[in-house]
Parts: C-alpha cells; structure tokens; sequence
C-alpha cells in the first residue's frame, strides 16, 4: 500500500528507541523501551469495561487457572477401634472411588488424625476468577485519515 511506504514499525521485543527519531512514540512510551511482547498473547485493554479491571496499558499478566477445590471425608466404623471403609462422600472436585474390602484397619486408637483428603490446586499453580494465558494489554486502535 502506497499510504504506508512512509511508515515504520517496530517490534515489540524490549528494545529501546530514540526521542530524536520517534518524537511521537516517546509521548506514548516516556521510557523509550517498547515492551517485550513475544511470546505472549495479546489481550485488548479494559479501559474501564470491568472485565479485566485494574490493569495498565502494555502490563503483563501471568497465566492463571481458576481454583478447582474439592473434600472427600472417610467412612469408619467402631469408636475406639475400626475399619476404614472408604470414602462415602465428596465435595467440589473430588469424589468416592468404587472400593471393596477394608481399606485400612484401626485398632486402639487415641488422639486424632486426618479426617480426609482435600484438593486445592492454588497450592501449586497460579489461580484467578477465570482461566488465561500469560498476555500482555494492548489498546486496539484503527488508523484514519
């Protein structure tokens, strides 16, 4: 396109750039670094919508799942003593497993234990309200004449 032959673009792979030359993009980037935006996936800025609130044009954004959670509590038969049967309900994202036979046995126990298992992905990996990539916000524009 004939209209662009006068235009220059710059990649946005962390380099620096000259005030002198690029007088107009120094206004936009006063630190005169574009960011390093390779590798990322690009996701339009808020702006003030809501979706994505707090955010800074050009921020980067680490990936995040949103927390899976879950509770199963163990079925036990006897006071002081007894068999372990197995799980007899769950909650969120665990469930029983199909057992049969005595899972485990307890004979003269005292004092506590553990009284299930539970799962909480957040203890290992990054969560959010919502599933995403690591991305970096971008304003979209559209240039007129």
């Amino acid at each position: 396109m004939t209209e662009w032959s006068d235009m220059v673009f710059l990649k946005f792979n962390g380099a620096s750039f000259s005030a002198a030359t690029y007088p107009r993009l120094a206004l936009a980037v006063p630190g005169l670094v574009l960011p390093d935006a390779r590798g990322d996936f690009p996701r339009i800025w808020d702006d003030g919508r809501g979706v994505d609130s707090g955010r800074t044009l050009l921020s980067v954004q680490g990936d995040a799942s949103r927390n899976i959670t879950g509770a199963i509590s163990p079925n036990a038969t006897g006071k002081d003593s007894g068999t372990w049967l197995g799980v007899n309900n769950g909650s969120g994202a665990l469930k029983p497993a199909s057992l049969s036979g005595n899972v485990g046995v307890v004979t003269n126990s005292t004092g506590t234990g553990a009284s299930g298992i539970s799962l909480d992905i957040s203890r290992v990996v990054p969560t959010a309200d919502e599933f995403r990539p690591r991305n970096i916000a971008f304003n979209l524009l559209v240039r007129a004449k």
